[in-house]
Parts: C-alpha cells; sequence; structure tokens
C-alpha cells in the first residue's frame, strides 16, 4: 500500500461536489481536517488552524505543517481564488498529498452563477485548478489522484476504495453515510454549502437552472475558457470503471 502521508488535500473548482467528500473525511475519526483554509484567508482575511489565527499564505502552510506533528491532516480546498503562496512553495507541494476532484463545467457554472451572478471565468476555478495540477506534477514527478465526482455519484464505494489506495488510507466503508446537518466549520459560507448539510451521502440531485452555458452567452463563453482544462484533468481521472 501507499505510504501514508501527514498531510492529504483535496483541491477543487467551487460546486464540484468537494464538501461532501470533506464530510465523508470526517467519519473516519482517524484524521484532522479543516474546511479551505486557503479560500477563508483569501475571502476573510485570515482563518483558523487548531486555535491559531494566521493571515499569510506562508504562516497558513506551516500552522498546517504544525499540526501534522500530532494528527494526520485532510483538508479540502477550491480555486475560485489563486494561491500564489502554495505555487510557489516546492516543498508543501511535493511533501503534501496533494489530490482533486472534478465536475462537468456546465454543471459547475449553472451551479455557480446561481449563487454568484458576479462570477468572472477565472472565478469558475478549472483554469487555477489546472495550474495546481501541473505545479504538483511537477514537484513531485508523479500524476495526482484525480476523482471524477460523477465517478463517486454512480459508484461511490469503488471510487472511494480507489482514492484511498492512491493516498494510503484503508477504505472504510461505514464512511459512505453520515448524518445531515450543517457543519459549524460551514457557516461563513453557509449558502455555498446548504447542498452539503442536506446530504447524508453520496446521491444524485438533478438540479434545473433559468441560466445555463446553452441560453446565456456570459455563461458559454466562461464554459469555452475553462473547458479545455477540465478535460484535461478528466483525462488523469482514476481509473474507476477500467
Amino acid at each position: 500500500m501507499t505510504t501514508r502521508p501527514r498531510v492529504i488535500a483535496l483541491w477543487s473548482a467551487p460546486r464540484s461536489r468537494s464538501t461532501a467528500f470533506l464530510r465523508m473525511m470526517m467519519e473516519r475519526g482517524d484524521l484532522t481536517t479543516l474546511h479551505e483554509p486557503f479560500s477563508h484567508r483569501s475571502d476573510f482575511g485570515s482563518t483558523e488552524v487548531a486555535g491559531r489565527t494566521v493571515t499569510t499564505e506562508p504562516d497558513l502552510i506551516e500552522a498546517i505543517r504544525e499540526l501534522a506533528l500530532t494528527a494526520p491532516v485532510f483538508f479540502k480546498d477550491t480555486t475560485d481564488f489563486r494561491f500564489p503562496g502554495v505555487l510557489a512553495d516546492p516543498r508543501f507541494l511535493a511533501e503534501v498529498r496533494h489530490t482533486f476532484i472534478i465536475r462537468r463545467p456546465d454543471e459547475v457554472i449553472a451551479s455557480h452563477y446561481a449563487l454568484d451572478p458576479e462570477v468572472t471565468a477565472d472565478g469558475i476555478g478549472f483554469g487555477r485548478l489546472h495550474e495546481l495540477f501541473e505545479a504538483v506534477r511537477t514537484a513531485t514527478g508523479t500524476t495526482p489522484a484525480v476523482v471524477d465526482s460523477d465517478d463517486l455519484l454512480d459508484d461511490p464505494a469503488a471510487t472511494v476504495r480507489l482514492y484511498c489506495e492512491s493516498v494510503g488510507l484503508p477504505f472504510r466503508a461505514d464512511t459512505l453515510t453520515w448524518a445531515s446537518g450543517m457543519r459549524e466549520e460551514w457557516q461563513k459560507a453557509s449558502k455555498w454549502h446548504a447542498d452539503a448539510g442536506r446530504s447524508g451521502g453520496f446521491t444524485r440531485t438533478e438540479r434545473t437552472y433559468e441560466f445555463t452555458v446553452d441560453n446565456h452567452p456570459v455563461l458559454a463563453e466562461h464554459h469555452r475558457r475553462q473547458k479545455p482544462y477540465y478535460d484535461d484533468l478528466y483525462r488523469h481521472r482514476l481509473p474507476v470503471h477500467a
């Protein structure tokens, strides 16, 4: 089995089901979990790590390293922001087991726009996600694990089992369901995590949106710019059905 790392990261574009994945990891009980520490620092000016307030990316990276000395850490974060401190730290890129989760960009864009009509193409996040993926590949000389969230919904057990094998964690079937409810650490940005708060597992919920990439020219342009990054990440997805 792959050696178990001290820190595992899950990166995603917003609206890509990453919070549900984090909720599953919270069920394990053998990891200290952090919810969007880099995004919170960018959005609110600071974030908390084990009771410590940090205001810069280098300090946040160091706080995560220190926390990992006491217990393995899993954090998830989203690329509606760009994180130059992460990209500029080859040690952090190499020592953390960075992983990624993706969702079809037409779905991501419609869902994101419904919550934030001012979102830009860059804010959709696939370009930044791809930049980070390539930085990790360069720093490690290996290809990071990429979860296709459709696989996660269609076959949760197989997808999570393969993910766990890739990062050196034992698979726990009992973590695939959980008690629904809004977590305290989600409250600062609660509207973005309402779906995860209502969930009790990985289930597909069909949604319709007034504005989509098919009927809104701005969203169509977002899709044109962001889809090539998604397509390349999709090529590297975990082979759940190989």
